[in-house]
């Protein structure tokens, strides 16, 4: 996964020429005494940020990965041209038997898909296709537990503020942003099916959707999609993406089953590929990390957060003290703990990413239980903020700044549950949109008495599109 925003490739080009320049240029064509309607440049010169250490301790997440499969089609992310975007079929009887890992899920297993598309010829719409096939003697149940997908017209990259309440899900800044706060919430949406029943060697559809850019003011539209599947048997999936034929009255035509298995059959991976991701073994240089196709193992991590393995309390730090747990770290991003959360693939495909670099779609279920050991009431604040990149702390600490970095590098919502001083059980979605580096205000404040405790739990589905590492710092006033 590669840092970055997704806007049109025109954007990014403008964004790299100012951030290459080191300055700002204002074009005024206000004419001077010295200069007779002369165009004049005038360069601003950007601040100088300042650099802020937090020199609290920074601890590894307790737990780990589960080992629930995801199939995992991310690359390339921006397509082109038809074609197996993510196969898991066996190769036998396949054209092109390269395009296919040879992957059978049972049991629960995770789907999640996010692809876009500019300016694709003559505007034609891009169906996305998610296909799943029974090869044994017996029918196959898939049922699906959660499901949504969302165009990103649907759910365009906009700035937000940084908190915003979200109990509906109506804050979201990307579709991976808003099918993930969807899932969390335990919904499927009304067109997937609660369940397929896959006869004996066959195949179905679980998705079937279009990705138009004809009369969108700009051409360029993509499709998130996470889905959560339990199968009572083995099946493989294929993700794949065609262009819509067209109805006699001009309209787009979906795809049939038959016209999906014979691109599966006959056809060769979409394009145009992503950039080839470094090798793991290269630990110096241009780091690329890629975009991910294949299978990943794991798709939950659960943490008791408490102040030793086997204990069952977390003694809240001391007054004007903090420590915080990092969330998502990967390769050269581990904030000095030297743990790398990322999920390792089972099948991957040769020019595509390694690990699954940032977690896209993993859900982290942190559970807090506070204890207060003082006499007096204690004010503790939680955060989840982005400092600035390190694998090991230059500084003593983690670094940000003010001003932060113009990108925003985590865009999702977070689910926070605890009982408040009545003991009512109060739950609060709040939807984050952060830049690298920003300096924040707590996400939440609690009030523990004296001698008391607190337990509060923390939920989230780390969001398409944003970029790691993550950190949860717990404080105390």
């Amino acid at each position: 996964m590669q840092k970055k925003i997704n806007f049109p490739p025109i954007i990014y080009l403008l964004v790299l020429a100012l951030a290459g320049s080191g300055s700002y240029w204002l074009l005024t064509k206000k004419s001077t005494p010295s200069s007779e309607a002369i165009a004049q440049t005038t360069p601003i010169s950007k601040p100088t940020p300042q650099i802020i250490v937090q020199p609290q301790p920074v601890k590894a997440l307790p737990g780990q990965l589960d080992t629930v499969p995801m199939f995992n089609s991310n690359s390339p992310e921006w397509v082109k041209t038809e074609g197996i975007l993510l196969s898991t079929f066996p190769s036998t009887g396949k054209a092109v038997p390269t395009a296919h890992l040879n992957f059978p899920f049972q049991g629960r297993f995770d789907v999640f898909i996010h692809h876009q598309t500019h300016t694709p010829k003559d505007l034609q719409t891009f169906y996305l296709g998610v296909m799943l096939h029974n090869p044994g003697k017996q029918p196959v149940a898939v049922d699906v537990l959660q499901a949504a997908t969302y165009l990103t017209q649907d759910a365009p990259y906009i700035t937000l503020p940084t908190y915003q309440e979200n109990p509906e899900n109506t804050a979201y800044a990307g579709p991976g942003d808003r099918a993930v706060h969807d899932v969390l919430q335990g919904k499927r949406q009304a067109d997937s099916p609660a369940k397929l029943v896959i006869p004996p060697g066959q195949s179905r559809m679980l998705l079937n959707h279009p990705t138009p850019v004809r009369n969108l003011e700009k051409p360029i539209n993509g499709r998130s999609a996470l889905m959560r599947l339990n199968s009572s048997g083995r099946v493989y999936a294929a993700s794949l993406t065609m262009f819509a034929k067209k109805n006699p009255d001009g309209s787009d035509k979906a795809p049939t089953l038959e016209e999906w298995q014979t691109l599966l059959n006959t056809g060769s991976l979409a394009g145009p590929r992503d950039k080839a991701p470094t090798p793991p073994e290269q630990t110096s240089g241009q780091l690329i990390y890629g975009r991910v196709a294949g299978v990943q193992q794991g798709s939950k991590w659960q943490a008791q957060l408490v102040d030793s393995p086997g204990a069952k309390d977390f003694t809240i730090p001391q007054s004007g003290q903090a420590v915080s747990y990092v969330l998502s770290t990967l390769r050269r991003g581990r904030l000095g703990t030297n743990q790398n959360q990322t999920a390792r693939m089972l099948v991957r495909y040769p020019d595509t990413a390694y690990e699954s670099h940032g977690n896209y779609c993993v859900e982290y279920n942190l559970s807090l239980p506070f204890y207060n050991p003082t006499d007096k009431p204690q004010t503790v604040t939680l955060t989840i903020e982005t400092p600035l990149k390190e694998d090991k702390l230059s500084r003593g600490g983690l670094l940000f700044q003010k001003p932060p970095r113009d990108f925003p590098f985590l865009r999702g919502s977070v689910r926070l549950r605890y009982k408040d001083e009545q003991g009512k059980e109060n739950t609060r979605y709040v939807h984050l949109w952060h830049r690298t580096g920003q300096v924040l205000e707590p996400l939440e404040t609690l009030m523990i008495p004296p001698g008391s405790r607190k337990s509060v739990q923390i939920d989230f589905i780390y969001p398409p599109d944003s970029t790691p590492p993550q950190v949860l710092t717990v404080r105390t006033q």
